[in-house]
C-alpha cells in the first residue's frame, strides 16, 4: 500500500471514528439485532426458514432500505464538502498524490461503513450459538459477501457525485434521486414498462437486474427460496437464463464492479479537473 494512501485512510478513519454518527450507525444496527432476538424473530417461520437463518433475511431486508441511501447521503459530501470548507487545499499542501488522496478516504469509508454491519451480522452468529441455534454458515457467508458488494457499489456510486457536484446541496440532491429511481424500478415500474410498452419480457428483466438493488434484492432471496416464488413471473425469466449458483456469482461480482468502475471513473476526473 502506498505511503500517501494509508496516510490518508488512516486520517479519514480517525477522523470517522471521532464523530457521533459512527456511533450512532454502529450502535443502530447493532442494537437492532439485538431486538429481534429479545422480539423472538428466531422462533418464528417463512418459507421454511427459522432460527437464525429468519433474523439473517430480515436483517438483509432492513439493509437493502436503509445502507443504500445512507451510502450515498454520507459519502457524496465527502470531496465536494472538503472543497467548500477548505479543507482541500490543505490537503494538496501534503506530499500525497491526488489518486491516493481519492482511495485513502474511498477505502476508509468502506471499513466505516461494512465493518459494523459485519460484526452485527457476526454477533448474531455467536449469540446464536450461546442459545444453541443452528448457524446458517451458507447464508451467514453470502450475506457478507452480498453487503460488501453493496456498500463498495454504492460507495464509488457516492464518490462518482461528490467529484462532479459544485455543491453539498447539489450532490445530496442527485443521490436522493438516483436512489428514488433504484427504489421505483424495483419490481412495480417493471411490470408496469412490461404490459403498457409491449416490450419484450427478456429485455424488460434484463434492464431490471441492471438496477443494483434488484440484484441484491434477488441474491438475498434465492438461497432461502431457490425458486423465487414471492417473484411471480419474473422468477422463470431469471432462472430459466442462468442456473440459480451463476446468480449468486453474479449477484456478488455485478455491485462490485460497478461500484469500482464508477470509482474509477470519479478518480479519473479528480486528477483532470481543477479540484479547487
Amino acid at each position: 500500500m502506498a505511503k500517501g494512501l494509508k496516510s490518508i485512510l488512516v486520517l479519514d478513519l480517525n477522523q470517522s471514528l471521532r464523530s457521533k454518527g459512527f456511533w450512532i450507525y454502529s450502535i443502530l444496527f447493532g442494537g437492532f439485532v439485538a431486538f429481534m432476538f429479545v422480539s423472538g424473530i428466531t422462533e418464528t417461520q417463512i418459507i421454511g426458514f427459522v432460527g437464525l437463518g429468519r433474523l439473517m433475511v430480515t436483517f438483509m431486508q432492513v439493509c437493502m432500505v436503509i445502507i443504500p441511501i445512507y451510502v450515498l447521503i454520507t459519502v457524496v459530501r465527502s470531496i465536494v464538502g472538503d472543497k467548500e470548507s477548505n479543507v482541500m487545499e490543505y490537503m494538496l499542501s501534503l506530499p500525497v498524490s491526488l489518486s491516493d488522496f481519492y482511495w485513502g478516504k474511498f477505502f476508509a469509508k468502506f471499513i466505516v461503513i461494512y465493518i459494523p454491519l459485519l460484526v452485527s451480522l457476526t454477533g448474531a452468529v455467536i449469540w446464536g450459538s450461546v442459545t444453541n441455534l443452528d448457524i446458517p454458515w451458507d447464508m451467514f457467508a453470502l450475506y457478507s459477501f452480498l453487503l460488501a458488494a453493496m456498500v463498495f457499489c454504492f460507495l464509488g456510486i457516492g464518490m462518482f457525485i461528490s467529484v462532479y457536484a459544485r455543491s453539498q446541496e447539489m450532490a445530496v440532491s442527485t443521490a436522493f434521486v438516483l436512489w428514488l429511481m433504484l427504489v421505483a424500478f424495483i419490481d412495480l415500474l417493471l411490470m408496469g414498462m412490461l404490459l403498457k410498452l409491449r416490450v419484450s419480457p427478456n429485455v424488460v428483466i434484463g434492464l431490471g437486474m441492471l438496477n443494483p438493488l434488484q440484484v441484491f434484492r434477488v441474491g438475498v432471496l434465492v438461497l432461502f427460496d431457490p425458486k423465487l416464488t414471492v417473484m411471480g413471473a419474473a422468477a422463470y425469466f431469471i432462472l430459466d437464463t442462468v442456473s440459480r449458483g451463476t446468480f449468486i456469482v453474479f449477484s456478488v461480482l455485478y455491485p462490485t464492479l460497478l461500484g469500482f468502475l464508477f470509482g474509477w471513473l470519479g478518480n479519473r476526473r479528480f486528477n483532470r479537473k481543477d479540484i479547487i
